[in-house]
């Protein structure tokens, strides 16, 4: 164990830098409350996001590390805002003009669109708890309107109260000037209507621990700040939660950057120390546009599983979260083969190098073997070049190419086969175009058909890359132009697997069928 410690407080890893930065927060003293708080936040106006589900992962990814350089306990508390005012309706669930007469109320308090839950943020919650869980998620679900409601954050709303002009001289700055001249950082739930307002406070009274606003309607009401009556702005309503419960890391997308800043001066003037934080690139689909919960664009978490299994999800996530990423249908067979190349190499490495392994983030000391004989882009070929619906028409050519293998035996490939020729039937097949080769590729193409031909060895995938290689080498400069033009010609595609590893899957004899295929024209 030292010297895992040893090796992990030097790794670059990002998830030990983040941790590192953690641990210096209890370098003198252990925390009072006895645990590391680590806290993701959702906000469950729409249906749950895959930006949620990497705020988990990532944030997991961080308790880990820290567990290995510290003993000090932890806890991951995933935060729904649902006492939240709904503001706006998604334009990607049903009953539109019926949720129209709900804005303004709490989430909570919104009629679910799919007549499953009390609400529509219960609705929400419920899927996102069942996704983390489907993934095997340590952490504790929190509800805004329970925490308030119950008197969780009662003491430290009373603080709040008491340093409303402060919180009010850091937020104010920061807003425009009409807005400016109306805003509280405390949102009175009208005992009236039901609806979060957004009024001014006309009055405080911190003995008493109320304040006094004015309805809609004109009348003055005087509601304490305590017991749900009231919810927080969002940036102070941030702060206060970190005050609250000690949170000492809590990571966010780039675009609250500025929320970040300001919460943490609140949390500051409310008597505690801020979190540490990391601000992390947004996605974009890919027309390179920030994905949104209310536009429905880019992937969803129910559509990657569709085509991939959840490491895969993982490994993307745990990829550079500070560099901006696009996240569309196309990244997923990178994923898959990446993370299943990390898998391969792990055993191999050393403990540092392990370390800085993202299986090893992903899965901790269990790191499984791969057993992907196949890479899923040769699968995605093979499904393309025999047409394959169904998967079973994948593994006479895998089991022909890898005999040992077997559904049983290697489940992740099973699995994969699936994948790929779901993927290929819903994303590559309708966007197939194959061209005529030039002269220069028939030259080659015939060269290459007639090799096949006289192969009288067994179908090494290295062996036969060579004759490959030999048919392009002397014509194509660079030699890319070679394969691009094996794969525009034969697959239909602009980029694919080593041909090599493709014609020992595929067979010889099928590859030659398809070589004169694509030379008489017929695959065009």
């Amino acid at each position: 164990m030292s010297n895992l410690r040893d090796e992990a407080m030097q790794s670059k890893a990002w998830p030990f830098e983040e941790a590192r930065r953690v641990l210096k927060r209890y370098a003198k003293k252990d925390p009072e409350k006895g645990y590391v708080l680590f806290q993701t936040g959702y906000g469950p106006s729409g249906l749950p996001h895959i930006g949620t589900f990497g705020e988990v992962a990532r944030t997991t990814m961080v308790r880990r590390a820290f567990e290995i350089l510290s003993d000090i306990p932890t806890k991951l508390i995933c935060f729904s805002d649902d006492l939240d005012g709904f503001r706006k309706v998604p334009g990607n669930v049903p009953m539109q003009e019926e949720l129209k007469e709900d804005l303004h109320l709490p989430l909570t308090k919104v009629r679910d669109p799919f007549g499953l839950y009390e609400g529509f943020a219960q609705h929400n919650n419920a899927r996102l708890n069942e996704f983390l869980d489907s993934f095997g998620f340590e952490y504790e679900f929190a509800s805004s309107t329970e925490y308030y409601t119950s008197g969780r954050f009662d003491e430290m709303l009373l603080v709040a109260l008491e340093r409303f002009d402060k919180i009010q001289e850091i937020m104010l700055p920061t807003l425009g000037e009409e807005r400016r001249a109306t805003y509280s950082c405390f949102l009175p739930i009208s005992p009236k209507t039901g609806h979060v307002l957004q009024v001014p406070t006309l009055e405080r009274n911190v003995a008493k621990g109320t304040i006094v606003y004015e309805e809609p309607d004109g009348e003055r009401v005087e509601i304490p700040v305590t017991g749900g009556n009231v919810k927080m702005q969002w940036k102070p309503d941030w702060a206060m939660r970190w005050a609250a419960l000690g949170v000492d890391y809590e990571m966010s997308g780039k675009d609250l950057i500025d929320s970040v800043t300001q919460s943490s001066k609140i949390c500051r003037a409310l008597g505690k120390p801020a979190p540490e934080s990391l601000s992390y690139e947004l996605f974009n689909d890919e027309q390179g546009q920030k994905i949104s919960k209310s536009k429905g664009n880019g992937l969803s978490m129910e559509e990657w599983l569709t085509y991939a299994a959840p490491e895969s999800l993982q490994y993307f996530m745990y990829q550079k979260p500070k560099s901006a990423k696009r996240l569309y249908f196309d990244v997923i067979p990178k994923a898959v083969d990446e993370y299943h190349q990390q898998l391969r190499g792990y055993p191999g490495q050393e403990l540092k190098q392990q370390l800085g392994n993202p299986v090893f983030h992903i899965h901790g000391h269990n790191v499984p073997a791969s057993n992907m004989v196949v890479p899923f882009s040769m699968l995605l070929n093979l499904a393309s070049v025999a047409g394959a619906e169904e998967k079973a028409q994948l593994w006479g050519f895998i089991q022909r190419y890898a005999p040992e293998a077997s559904a049983e035996t290697h489940p992740d490939l099973d699995a994969a086969a699936g994948f790929a020729v779901r993927y290929y039937n819903d994303f590559v097949k309708p966007e197939k175009t194959y061209r005529a080769p030039t002269d220069l590729e028939r030259e080659a193409l015939e060269e290459l058909a007639q090799g096949l031909r006289d192969w009288d060895g067994p179908a090494d995938a290295e062996e036969l890359q060579g004759l490959v290689f030999a048919c392009g080498r002397e014509r194509f400069d660079p030699l890319r132009d070679w394969f691009k033009a094996l794969y525009e010609v034969l697959l239909g595609a602009s980029q694919g697997p080593r041909f090599g590893g493709f014609i020992a899957l595929y067979g010889i004899e099928e590859t030659v069928a398809l070589i004169e295929k694509g030379l008489a024209g017929e695959l065009t």
